[in-house]
């Protein structure tokens, strides 16, 4: 189970030694990673975190304000090889991002400015352990009315593990056969479906998943 003493510890780090040395960053990359981001934080009182994937059902990192909220020009994508966690070398697995075009239902998380080093550090170590992500501040705009500056993790391209082809077809008897540390990669496709219908959302990308997934006999939860 991920937590924040699996994090604090180094135990989640360490997971993940078996990965090659060009994949895995040390903590000093993910560190400066936080640092070069947090320099290009908009000016504006609230930090907020747009969750799409497993933010949504165990965002670890605590918040005092949670709410539904749409990011637009971007589209969740299975297109990040997964080689550790739900995955392994043997059984490369999926993990999920966001690529450009189209728009994704989430949920804003606003992190309260007394914790913010503590709450963010957590955040890096558990996003960026291999720097599939970049960081990126954008607008998401609340379902109850308005809109607020959101630091998102999107795919990066320019890393090993991107892969462009992330059509359920394609990717779904990889995501069933994976496995690894954190549990099945199946199971964070049906977390993650159950998450959003809990918030009264849907995403076809993400229920034509777990449709290829039932059809290869994946039970859901």
């Amino acid at each position: 189970m991920l937590n924040r003493s699996v994090i604090s510890s180094g135990a989640y780090l360490e997971s993940f030694d078996s990965l090659p040395p060009d994949i895995l960053w040390t903590q000093s990359q993910i560190d400066h990673s936080l640092a070069d981001t947090m320099t290009r934080r908009p000016e504006q009182t609230d930090l907020w975190v747009f969750a799409y994937g497993s933010l949504m059902w165990n965002p670890i990192s605590e918040y005092d304000c949670r709410v539904t909220a749409t990011l637009d020009n971007w589209h969740r994508s299975f297109c990040i090889r997964l080689l550790a966690g739900r995955g392994s070398p043997r059984n490369p697995g999926r993990m999920l991002s966001l690529e450009p075009g189209g728009s994704t239902d989430g949920v804003a998380l606003r992190i309260p400015e007394a914790n913010l080093t503590e709450e963010l550090r957590i955040l890096w170590i558990r996003e960026m352990v291999t720097g599939a992500y970049t960081p990126t501040w954008a607008p998401v705009r609340f379902k109850s009315g308005g809109e607020a500056m959101a630091l998102v993790f999107v795919a990066n391209p320019l890393q090993a593990q991107f892969d462009a082809d992330s059509r359920p077809k394609s990717i779904a008897p990889l995501i069933a056969a994976a496995s690894g540390s954190l549990g099945k990669n199946s199971e964070y496709v049906f977390r993650l479906k159950r998450a959003l219908i809990d918030c009264g959302m849907t995403d076809g990308y993400i229920d034509e998943l777990a449709r290829e997934l039932t059809s290869l006999g994946t039970n859901s939860l």
